[in-house]
């Protein structure tokens, strides 16, 4: 461990020899290209629905402009992958079930999306719970993603808890579509 409390970038079994420059290089635009798939999905799921029924329903009284959540999402996504990044680099004990849990957390967040916004018009009012049950499980994910990040990188732990704030965020949002769509 070093003085500042984060561990070596060394991967595990090399004998201490960290990672080059272009290996840490190539694995953060990786980590920033699944980030931007994540986004430009939701995006794509989303894009009809916000000018569509979602721009006549009724939200919540503490609703941002929708012009609001692109920059928000962007910086949380650059975050999450600059999180994910920090770990994956440090190679510790941990590292295989954090990046795992990431993976969930990721995968949960591809999933709320569609069915918030593009199943809405097939399923109503039941696509609504279920993308608030989604969004729960999401941070509860992004949770535990923060509990296996902690101890390996502090500073990916911290990285991530603006993403968590967002999400209890969304999910009043989300609870408030629900209620009263």
């Amino acid at each position: 461990m070093r003085p500042d409390g984060e561990q070596s970038t060394a991967p595990a079994g090399s004998g201490g020899k960290p990672y080059s420059a272009g290996v840490q290089a190539a694995a953060l635009a990786g980590f920033l290209l699944a980030s931007l798939v994540v986004a430009a999905l939701g995006g794509l799921a989303s894009a009809a629905n916000v000018t569509g029924w979602y721009a006549a329903a009724d939200k919540a009284p503490w609703s941002p402009p929708n012009g609001v959540f692109g920059p928000v999402w962007t910086i949380l996504y650059a975050a999450m992958a600059l999180a994910a990044w920090l770990v994956w680099r440090k190679r510790t004990a941990g590292t295989r079930q954090a990046m795992v849990v990431y993976a969930i957390q990721l995968a949960l967040n591809l999933t709320w999306t569609p069915v918030f916004f593009a199943l809405y018009p097939a399923l109503g009012t039941a696509a609504l719970w279920l993308g608030l049950a989604i969004i729960v499980a999401l941070v509860a994910a992004v949770t535990v993603t923060v509990l296996h990040f902690g101890p390996i990188s502090r500073t990916a732990g911290l990285l991530l808890l603006p993403y968590i704030s967002w999400l209890v965020f969304a999910a009043s949002l989300n609870w408030w579509a629900a209620t009263h769509n």
